[in-house]
């Protein structure tokens, strides 16, 4: 009887792991908002790291987070580390790309509680008198991140912190 069901374990195990391998190889998180102001007064909060204590959805998470701030003040080379509760975890973004006003992109290093490397961006563009803000999340997808996506939908969960974070941005941004 013991070995019937060790063998039962086994195989539900193995069916568990192998639905998990076939998820998708890659993780894509995207939200957008609108945001009535021009691209030119939105930019700088998202290129300027030292600013996104003000809106980002994860400085409310951990306010004891530590953080450290090296290289461009602002921009490509401006780096930003962070190391906090097991909510936050420990990482370090640095900006690898900008054009003005219009596009940021981040190279993303999440190193705890779970390795991994994402490549976040923003994208503004003008419509109207206000500006369609993209903040778009993508990386490969472990064999350790399909076998937690069986159970958590990152979408929703990064996804709903993207929308938090971008809601305080067009807050902030508004009512300058």
């Amino acid at each position: 009887m013991l070995k019937k069901l060790a063998i039962v374990v086994v195989v539900l195990v193995l069916g568990f792991l192998g639905y998990a391998a076939t998820r998708p190889d890659t993780v894509h998180v995207e939200r957008a908002t609108t945001i009535a102001a021009p691209p030119e007064k939105i930019f700088p909060h998202i290129a300027d790291l030292h600013q996104w204590v003000d809106w980002s959805p994860w400085e409310k998470v951990d306010p004891a987070m530590q953080r450290t701030y090296s290289g461009a003040a602002s921009g490509p080379g401006a780096v930003y580390e962070w190391s906090g509760d097991a909510n936050v975890g420990k990482g370090r973004m640095e900006i690898v790309k900008t054009t003005p006003s219009s596009d940021v992109v981040i190279d993303l290093h999440f190193i705890e509680p779970f390795e991994g490397r994402n490549t976040a961006e923003f994208t503004l563009r003008p419509a109207g008198a206000a500006t369609n803000v993209t903040w778009t999340m993508r990386g490969p997808n472990t064999f350790l991140g399909k076998v937690i996506g069986v159970f958590i939908d990152m979408d929703d969960m990064i996804g709903s912190q993207f929308a938090t974070g971008l809601a305080d941005l067009k807050a902030l941004a508004e009512k300058q």
